[in-house]
């Protein structure tokens, strides 16, 4: 049976991750592209401007915007004021320690939607993560944000450091006005050799799967579909949107199918010198995930849950998007049950 064929290939990508810049001012261990210093190979911003034309164009209907620190590109606001005048929807991923009240009143835009990094409920579990004196900063921050009403989600990298925090974290959300988005750690970018440090285990990952029951809230996109139960999965998506609903491009105009797959085994193309609309259709690296399917996980009373769970994850520790995600709640109470 083919559970991810070529019928999940749409017109075009309903949002793209878009990671502006290679720079940041902090460097966490965790970070998904070693983000650090600006490189010389980034897109400039006629070339960014040409981009955002491009996914208008195609009717991409919201942008992802990452990085690096968006905010650590001079020209980011000028993009963003371009990006909302072509009517494309942004959602922004700050670590929000270089936000002044001057931007955060530029970012007061109906089209504006912002995620800022948080790692731990305290300070000391989070800049563990995250740099010495980023607590407070990033705290200020969302202080900032919310006096302008900017509608933003707390997003939390979950590690075996911050498992013990999930209610704490939620109730800060809360007092802050935000909402709590908990996302899953991959082993991409400086987060491989961070892997074994940070990574859950496998009771953790069947507690959380629990916890999330009882936390309707609380979002975490397609982070942790390999662990949700049926009864939450009805609040949406069960399987990788890679390729099928979304793609990522990198600060140079890579592109890939997710920000997590940004190798040369993925490469689809370069943006804007070809055109998304073409390499979306064709490029082999996308149907490949769309054609994926996981004879392993055939037989698994889960399948239609997580179909297959996190093809990145399998990749990066088993070198092969063709097995099954290591972290699947069957494999997780099979290795409890086990111990």
């Amino acid at each position: 049976m083919s559970h991810t064929t070529s019928k999940y290939r749409l017109r075009a990508p309903v949002n793209v991750t878009w990671e502006v810049t290679y720079g940041c001012n902090l460097s966490c261990i965790h970070c998904l592209s070693d983000s650090g210093k600006r490189r010389q190979d980034e897109l400039n911003t006629a070339a960014c401007l040409q981009l955002i034309d491009m996914f208008a164009k195609s009717q991409v209907f919201q942008l992802n915007i990452g990085g690096g620190e968006p905010f650590s590109r001079p020209d980011f606001i000028d993009l963003m004021d371009h990006a909302h005048s072509r009517g494309l929807v942004t959602c922004i991923s700050t670590n929000a320690t270089l936000l002044t009240d001057k931007l955060a009143q530029r970012l007061a835009h109906p089209l504006v939607y912002t995620q800022v990094s948080l790692d731990g409920a305290k300070p000391q579990t989070n800049d563990r993560i995250r740099g010495q004196g980023s607590y407070a900063r990033i705290l200020a921050g969302l202080e900032l944000l919310r006096q302008q009403d900017i509608p933003v989600s707390i997003n939390t990298v979950l590690t075996r450091h911050n498992f013990n925090e999930l209610d704490e974290l939620d109730d800060l959300a809360r007092s802050l006005g935000a909402g709590l988005r908990v996302s899953r750690f991959r082993p991409s970018g400086r987060g491989l050799s961070s892997w074994k440090e940070l990574n859950i285990e496998a009771s953790q990952a069947a507690e959380f799967s629990d916890w999330l029951d009882q936390h309707p809230r609380v979002a975490t996109g397609d982070s942790f579909f390999s662990v949700s139960s049926e009864e939450r999965n009805r609040l949406g998506l069960n399987m990788c949107g890679a390729a099928k609903l979304t793609c990522c491009v990198s600060p140079r105009g890579d592109l890939y199918p997710c920000a997590f797959l940004q190798e040369d085994d993925f490469l689809a193309g370069r943006l804007p010198d070809q055109p998304l609309h073409q390499l979306w259709k064709d490029a082999p690296a996308f149907e490949s995930l769309r054609q994926l399917e996981i004879s392993s996980c055939e037989s698994c009373h889960r399948l239609s849950i997580c179909n297959g769970g996190c093809p990145a994850i399998a990749y990066h520790t088993m070198g092969s998007t063709e097995h099954p995600d290591p972290g699947c709640l069957a494999q997780c109470v099979k290795t409890v049950v086990a111990n």
